[in-house]
C-alpha cells in the first residue's frame, strides 16, 4: 500500500491547506467544508495531513482508539492496558450509509448465535481521535449530516435503541467536500462547519504543469519522491506540534475580542458561532506563526475561512463570498 501523497507537495490550494492545518492544531474549531471542482486535491489533502501528523498511542484492541484503559468504554470489554502506536485514523463515510453503520448498532450475529445483546461499533468509533471524511457531503441525507455535526460538536456518540444504551467518545475532525453544481447544503448545516473554503482548478499553466510533474513522480518514482518531501513534511509536523503546545499560553487582548465581534456584526453573522470559530481559528493561526499574542493580522487572515459561509445572502451584491469578507474586513480592521 502506497504512503499517501505528501501534504507539502500539494501545489497551490493554500486556503484549503491552511484550514486543515488549523483544525489539526485545534480540532475544536469544528471541521472543514471544502467545495469546488472535482480533481482539485480535496481528498488527497485530508489523507496527506493525517499521514503527516504524529501517530497516536491507543489501547490495544479498543474499538474507539482510547488513549488509556480508563477512557475505554465498558462495553468494549478490553481488559488489558497495553498501548500500541497507530497512524492518525482517517475514516471515509460513503454515500448511502445507514445510521446504524455510522453510530453502531446491535450486533445481530451475536444476538442470533449466542443470545447476547452486544454493541457493534460504527464508523464514529473508528474515527475517534482522527478524521472523518465525507466526499460529496452535499448529497448525503440531511439527517445523517445533522447527526454527524451533533456528534462532532459534543465529542460523544450516544446510541439508545433496541434495548441498548451506549456511549463512547467520538472526537474527530469532520471534513466534508463536494461540488456545488450537484447541490448545496442547507444554511443550518453550513453554519455547523467550523471553516469553509472554495477550491478551483488552477488556470496558470506553470502551476498545472507542476501538479502533473509531482503526481507523475509520486506514481512512477514513489520511493525517491517520498524521500524528497519527507523533510518538508517533517518541518510542518514540528510546527503543528509546537503550535498545539503554544496555544494555551497565547495572549488574547480585549481589543481582539472587540475586533472579532465587530467583524461578525458587520458581516451579518447570525448567533455567536461565527465569533467563537473565528477566535479559535485566529488563535491557531497565531500559534502556527509562532506569535505569543493574537493580533489583527491573524484575525484578518482567517476571517474568510471562518465567516464566508455564515454571511447573510445579499441579492443586490453579486460579489463572491471571499470578496465580500475581504471588503468588510478592510472596513472594520483597516487594510
Amino acid at each position: 500500500m502506497k504512503h499517501p501523497f505528501p501534504f507539502s507537495a500539494i501545489v497551490g490550494q493554500d486556503a484549503m491547506k491552511r484550514a486543515m492545518i488549523l483544525t489539526a492544531i485545534d480540532p475544536s474549531i469544528g471541521g472543514v467544508l471544502v467545495f469546488g471542482d472535482r480533481g482539485t486535491g480535496k481528498s488527497t489533502a485530508v489523507r496527506a495531513l493525517a499521514a503527516l501528523l504524529p501517530p497516536i498511542k491507543a489501547l490495544k484492541g479498543c474499538p474507539v482508539n482510547a488513549a488509556t484503559a480508563a477512557d475505554s468504554p465498558g462495553w468494549a470489554g478490553v481488559s488489558g492496558t497495553t498501548l500500541h502506536t497507530i497512524p492518525t485514523p482517517v475514516v471515509d463515510l460513503p454515500l448511502g450509509v445507514s445510521e446504524d453503520r455510522v453510530t453502531g448498532a446491535l450486533d445481530i450475529e451475536k444476538a442470533l448465535t449466542k443470545g447476547e445483546k452486544a454493541f457493534q461499533p460504527g464508523l464514529l468509533a473508528q474515527a475517534n481521535r482522527g478524521y472523518l471524511y465525507i466526499d460529496e457531503v452535499n448529497l448525503l441525507e440531511d439527517h445523517i449530516v445533522d447527526l454527524l455535526l451533533d456528534v462532532a460538536q459534543s465529542g460523544e456518540n450516544v446510541v439508545e435503541r433496541e434495548g441498548l444504551s451506549i456511549r463512547h467518545p467520538a472526537r474527530f475532525v469532520l471534513v466534508g467536500s463536494g461540488n456545488p453544481e450537484e447541490g448545496e447544503l442547507r444554511p443550518q448545516l453550513l453554519d455547523r462547519f467550523g471553516l469553509s473554503v472554495d477550491v478551483a482548478s488552477p488556470t496558470d499553466i506553470a502551476q498545472r504543469v507542476e501538479v502533473i510533474k509531482r503526481r507523475d513522480a509520486y506514481e512512477r518514482e514513489h520511493e525517491s519522491f517520498m524521500l524528497r518531501w519527507r523533510a518538508e513534511d517533517g518541518l510542518l509536523r514540528d510546527r503543528i506540534v509546537a503550535a498545539r503546545t503554544a496555544l494555551d499560553a497565547l495572549e488574547t487582548t480585549e481589543q481582539s475580542l472587540i475586533d472579532v465581534a465587530e467583524l461578525c456584526v458587520a458581516l451579518g453573522s447570525d448567533g455567536l458561532r461565527g465569533e467563537l470559530t473565528l477566535l479559535k481559528a485566529a488563535r491557531a493561526h497565531a500559534a502556527f506563526e509562532g506569535a505569543t499574542a493574537l493580533g489583527r493580522s491573524h484575525i484578518r487572515d482567517t476571517a474568510s475561512l471562518a465567516l464566508r459561509h455564515r454571511m447573510r445572502r445579499d441579492p443586490l451584491d453579486e460579489a463572491g463570498s471571499d470578496t465580500r469578507v475581504a471588503r468588510i474586513v478592510e472596513d472594520v480592521l483597516g487594510a
